[in-house]
């Protein structure tokens, strides 16, 4: 629009006149003069005078929001039911495979579990760390050996697990997640007597790997009441002090059952349970315990997806409400899984 502006100094005032045309006129709506103190160069004082040229009924036009801005309104909006749903409720998280290998997925789910705990939920993260075990292994000239997909552990390379899932990759998470605004405190099942350890059946096979022989959240329920972050390397000992190497599949799922946990998530890297391994659009969305033990009865379900699934209905039958299996190779899929009706992989009910 044309605008016009109109400084006619007087003796006495210097008037500014702005049209109705002006992109300022919807805040001119009734003939108006204001007067303001101008100083001109002249040695004397004169009022700066706005006067309105005519009665604008203009109103002003909102400024409509980027679409980038807008979208995440949108999102915030959208996912206000899933925050009232889950606010105080706890969630475990297991945290492995390629989240723990590649920089930008283990950022992705650094940055889901302190949003989560902003927003009011309470996260509980117990990790493994295999690759990084491998790599320490053959560091040290160590051979990596294993029997029916589980790590055989001798005293030397269960010397070197603890180091490495306690001294090294429980630390790092605990400080990303500190860094990231939220505040982390690294355990292991030793710590506190979180768990107690004992020898597999076949740990003639396999070494110093172990079960959850019983576990006492005593430690862990001050930490989540008061907002803080466990993270729990899944490493314990038995009653005689002897470490163990723990499935951390299986110690999630206990601590999710000890904690009463509303849900239970494993971070995997396939989709979820698939009704054909060899189709990725079988994805399984949502099955309940009776139908997860048709599936491996019909050897739907099979090789280390049998230890995950068996674990999740083992923390059903204790109380937990849903146990999910995602896919940890997308970004975000903590997200996405909590704040969002569909999912990303398969929710187990009880």
């Amino acid at each position: 629009m044309a605008r016009s502006l109109n400084l006619s100094p007087s003796p006495s005032t210097s008037t500014l006149s702005l049209s109705s045309s002006s992109k300022y006129s919807y805040l001119l709506k009734t003939p108006t003069t204001l007067s303001f103190p101008f100083s001109s160069h002249h040695s004397h004082s004169h009022p700066l005078t706005i006067r309105s040229s005519s009665s604008a009924t203009n109103t002003a036009t909102p400024t409509a929001p980027t679409s980038s801005n807008q979208f995440r309104v949108d999102i915030l909006s959208e996912s206000l039911p899933y925050i009232q749903k889950f606010r105080g409720k706890t969630v475990v998280v297991k945290y492995g495979g390629a989240a723990m290998k590649r920089p930008e997925l283990k950022a992705s789910v650094v940055s889901d579990l302190v949003l989560l705990s902003c927003v009011g939920l309470r996260p509980v993260l117990v990790h493994g760390g295999g690759p990084e075990i491998n790599h320490w292994l053959k560091l040290l000239n160590i051979e990596p050996l294993f029997h029916e997909g589980l790590r055989v552990t001798d005293a030397k390379t269960m010397e070197i697990v603890s180091m490495v899932l306690v001294g090294k990759v429980n630390k790092d998470l605990v400080s990303l997640i500190n860094k990231a605004g939220a505040t982390a405190v690294g355990l292991s099942g030793m710590d506190g007597r979180l768990l107690m350890a004992k020898p597999t059946p076949n740990s003639a096979q396999l070494g110093f790997v172990g079960e959850v022989a019983r576990i006492d959240p005593t430690i862990l329920q001050p930490l989540v009441n008061n907002g803080h972050i466990p993270v729990i390397a899944s490493v314990a000992a038995d009653e005689l002090g002897q470490s163990y190497n723990i499935n951390a599949d299986t110690v999630a799922g206990e601590v999710a059952a000890a904690l009463g946990a509303e849900k239970l998530i494993l971070l995997t890297d396939v989709a979820g349970i698939l009704e054909n391994k060899d189709d990725p659009g079988s994805l399984v969305r949502e099955i309940d315990i009776k139908g997860v033990k048709k599936l491996i009865e019909e050897k739907k379900v099979g090789g280390g997806m049998i230890p995950k699934v068996n674990c999740c209905v083992a923390s059903l039958s204790q109380g937990v409400r849903t146990a999910s299996i995602i896919d940890g190779r997308v970004q975000h899929s903590l997200l996405h899984e909590i704040m969002s009706e569909e999912g990303i992989g398969t929710m187990i009910t009880g």
